[in-house]
């Protein structure tokens, strides 16, 4: 019998381990189907909810966040871009990139998800950042990816000119951040079974079976 799961995953645009994550649980579920299937929901998490207009340059970001050395920053971004390419996502060269604020691309995809267009638009922000070297906080560059999952264009300026969905998104950002998520991607099935990080695509579905027989 086919068993049906609710998957939400707490993310962020700018987060490499978010899109390495869902790469994995989207060939696990893949692995898993028809037996199991699911619903997937993008909640809101800001890695940087302080971060300036300007953005930060990326390493010395890194480094002054983690306390770590340049050496140990450019050997995690070696390794974010082995995971990825072997889940067959391909990282652009972030060494010259910067972190920006992402709150407005949040409140885009809050609305997306009415339209029904949520992951579309959740994979085309992590490829404006990732591959393109982009910023997610720039008006115009979100825009050009509304327009381009085909989201209604008029509708996504008057968003971005108000603070239309902020109350929404900060509200849940509030619940994920109460329930202990401090870290992402959390992904977090059926309301209670977390799995953290970027897990492997054996470790996810392994646990997608085991919630489905379960459940």
């Amino acid at each position: 019998m086919s068993q049906h799961l609710k998957i939400d995953i707490v993310s962020d645009v700018s987060c490499p381990w978010c899109i390495i994550g869902y790469q994995a649980l989207d060939k696990a579920l893949a692995n898993l189907s028809p037996d199991v299937s699911a619903d997937i929901t993008w909640q809101p998490f800001e890695l940087n909810p302080h971060m300036p207009p300007e953005g930060q340059e990326i390493t010395e970001h890194l480094t002054q966040k983690y306390g770590i050395s340049v050496e140990q920053a450019d050997q995690n971004r070696m390794l974010i871009k082995q995971r990825g390419q072997a889940l067959g996502y391909e990282f652009g060269n972030r060494g010259g990139g910067r972190i920006y604020n992402t709150f407005d691309a949040h409140r885009l995809l809050h609305w997306a998800k009415e339209e029904g267009k949520q992951t579309e638009l959740k994979l085309a922000l992590f490829d404006l950042y990732f591959k393109h070297n982009g910023n997610p906080s720039d008006h115009e560059q979100l825009l050009k990816v509304v327009h381009s999952v085909g989201l209604d264009l008029s509708r996504a300026k008057q968003i971005l000119a108000s603070n239309e969905y902020e109350n929404d998104v900060r509200a849940l950002q509030q619940r994920y951040l109460s329930a202990g998520i401090s870290s992402v991607p959390a992904v977090i099935v059926n309301d209670k079974h977390l799995i953290s990080g970027g897990q492997p695509v054996e470790v996810f579905e392994q646990a997608l079976k085991d919630i489905a027989a379960e459940a």
